[in-house]
C-alpha cells in the first residue's frame, strides 16, 4: 500500500507547448510517455498534457519535423515544458527520390516498408487467408493420463511423451515461430533502415532475435501485424543491442 500511495503521488501533469523554429504553435504533435506507452496530441495552440513520472522520457513526433525528446519532473520540479521542433530540410532541386524518415512512425513504417505483391493480388481478388497452421499438435501430459484413469489410453500420446517426441514438437515450433516472426519484419523493413541506425546488415536477424527477448511486446505486435508498433519497440532497443556489440568487442 506505501509503494502505491508513494506512486499515485509521484505521478503528476506535464504539461507544455509545441512551437516550431519561428516560433509558430504546432498542432497534432504526438507526445509519447515513453516509460508508460501514453500518447496524447497538442491542440491548435500547441499545447498539451500528460500524465508522467519523475525522470521519465516525453517523446515529441511530428511528420516532416526532426523528432525531439525531455526528461520531466526532474529533481522534483514541474514547470512547463517550451519544446521547438525543427523541420527537416527538404531537397527541391533533386531528382532522384530519397527516402526520408519523417518521425511519424506510421509514416515511417511505410516508406521503410517492402512491398508485398502477392499481398496485394490476394487482397484485390478477395482470398481468404489461412486460419491457424496445419501442425501436429503435442501429446499433452493431462490429456494422456487422464484418460487412463477413465479406463482409456492414448497409445500413439503415451508413446509421444515417453519417446521425448512431443517434447522435440514443441522445441520445433518454438524454432519455427521464431524464423516466421524475425522473416516478416525482414520482409517489410528495408535492411537500409538497420544499418542506418548502427546494426551491422550481417547481424540484423539477431537484432531482431534479441529484441524479442529484451521487449516481448515486439512479437505481440509482429502477431498482430502492427508494423509501426515494431518499430517502436525495436527502435528502443537498437542502444541495448549496439552497447551489446561494444561488450563483445572487448
Amino acid at each position: 500500500m506505501l509503494l502505491c500511495c508513494t506512486f499515485i503521488f509521484s505521478q503528476q501533469t506535464v504539461m507544455g507547448r509545441v512551437v516550431d523554429e519561428g516560433g509558430e504553435n504546432l498542432s497534432k504533435v504526438i507526445v509519447i510517455n515513453m516509460s508508460t506507452d501514453k500518447k496524447v496530441y497538442s491542440d491548435a495552440e500547441g499545447i498539451f498534457s500528460i500524465e508522467a513520472n519523475p525522470n521519465d522520457e516525453l517523446r515529441f513526433v511530428k511528420e516532416d519535423f526532426n523528432r525531439t525528446s525531455r526528461r520531466v519532473l526532474t529533481n522534483g520540479v514541474n514547470s512547463p515544458l517550451f519544446v521547438t521542433l525543427y523541420q527537416i530540410p527538404k531537397d527541391v532541386g533533386e531528382v532522384k527520390i530519397v527516402k526520408k524518415l519523417t518521425g511519424d512512425l506510421e509514416q515511417d513504417s511505410r516508406i521503410v516498408a517492402k512491398v508485398d505483391k502477392g499481398e496485394q493480388v490476394r487482397d484485390a481478388v478477395g482470398l481468404p487467408q489461412p486460419v491457424g497452421k496445419m501442425r501436429e499438435k503435442p501429446a499433452e501430459v493431462k490429456s494422456v493420463l487422464l484418460p487412463i484413469l477413465l479406463g482409456s489410453l492414448d497409445v500413439q500420446g503415451l508413446y509421444d511423451l515417453i519417446s521425448g517426441k512431443a517434447k522435440r514438437q514443441k522445441r520445433q515450433y518454438k524454432y519455427d515461430d521464431l524464423q516466421e516472426h524475425i522473416a516478416w519484419i525482414r520482409d517489410r523493413v528495408d535492411d537500409e533502415y538497420f544499418v542506418k541506425a548502427g546494426i551491422p546488415a550481417d547481424r540484423i536477424s539477431e537484432f531482431i532475435q534479441f529484441s524479442f527477448l529484451a521487449k516481448p511486446h515486439v512479437r505481440t505486435f509482429v502477431k498482430a501485424r502492427n508494423l509501426p508498433g515494431v518499430m517502436l519497440r525495436l527502435e528502443e532497443t537498437v542502444p541495448l543491442f549496439l552497447e551489446r556489440l561494444k561488450q563483445d568487442q572487448k
